[in-house]
């Protein structure tokens, strides 16, 4: 998919990833940036800076999402590109209170279920359409330190194959977004964690990644390319990957 003229909304704009993607799909030539976020100012400071639209959405929240994708629909244009960025970093293990646990899950995995829920059909209905959901390279690989975080990530994943390979032939892309690090409020006083362990990226360097496999129609978005060859280790020999894994954990996973 070619931006030029499209209508794109962009969960989470108001930093981080987000804000680096509104910024490149309007340097692309986006038609209209819906820059959406529970931080509403936040939003409206980076619409504003690209001409774009910003919009209240807490995505935890099916009915949230539900007004954002028919406001838009209703009162700016169809939507050709969905970003479902939004994300949580939690920490801790299995001994995380379930209430922590189910707001990771809502933010981190039914907040894609959610849009997809509400934008597809209409997408299909209309010839086709495209799906961005931003994971994580915890989604491919786990998370030392971080249940919570590392499972909803897989989860997230698992999500975007399903929707990849059961709407392909309905004119819907989809790409899942799988860094390590990038700098935004989530990385903040974890420099040091496992996490940027091939280093720090910046939101332009993530949002350059999601741009290429857009329009290239490609599944897997890896800003730092030594996730693919920790993914091949996983593959080939998944004992070897867990002890190498548990050796990281001795020394991140807090």
């Amino acid at each position: 998919m070619e931006l030029t003229e499209k209508i794109v909304v962009v969960t989470g704009a108001a930093g981080g990833i987000g804000k680096g993607l509104a910024e490149r799909f309007a340097q692309e030539g986006a038609k209209t940036v819906i820059c959406a976020d529970i931080d509403l100012a936040g939003a409206q400071r980076v619409a504003e800076g690209i001409g774009g639209v910003a919009l209240h959405c807490n995505v935890g929240r099916e009915a949230d999402i539900r007004s954002l994708v028919e406001a838009v629909e209703d009162r700016i244009g169809p939507i050709d590109l969905f970003c479902s960025n939004a994300g949580i970093l939690t920490l801790g293990g299995v001994d995380v209170p379930d209430e922590q646990w189910q707001r990771t899950w809502e933010i981190n995995v039914m907040s894609h279920v959610w849009a997809a829920r509400h934008v597809v059909p209409r997408m299909i209905a209309r010839g086709g359409g495209y799906l961005l959901n931003t994971a994580s390279a915890a989604g491919l690989l786990n998370q030392p330190g971080a249940a919570p975080y590392g499972v909803t990530k897989h989860a997230a994943v698992g999500l975007a194959e399903w929707l990849a390979l059961t709407y392909a032939d309905k004119g819907i892309g989809v790409s899942v977004l799988c860094p390590q690090a990038v700098r935004s409020a989530m990385i903040q006083g974890h420099e040091d964690s496992v996490a940027a362990i091939d280093g720090i990226l910046e939101p332009e360097q993530a949002a350059d990644a999601c741009i290429e496999a857009i329009r290239e129609n490609r599944f897997l978005v890896l800003p730092h390319p030594q996730v693919q060859d920790y993914i091949r280790l996983k593959a080939s020999d998944y004992d070897r990957w867990i002890g190498g894994m548990s050796k990281l954990n001795s020394k991140f996973g807090g």
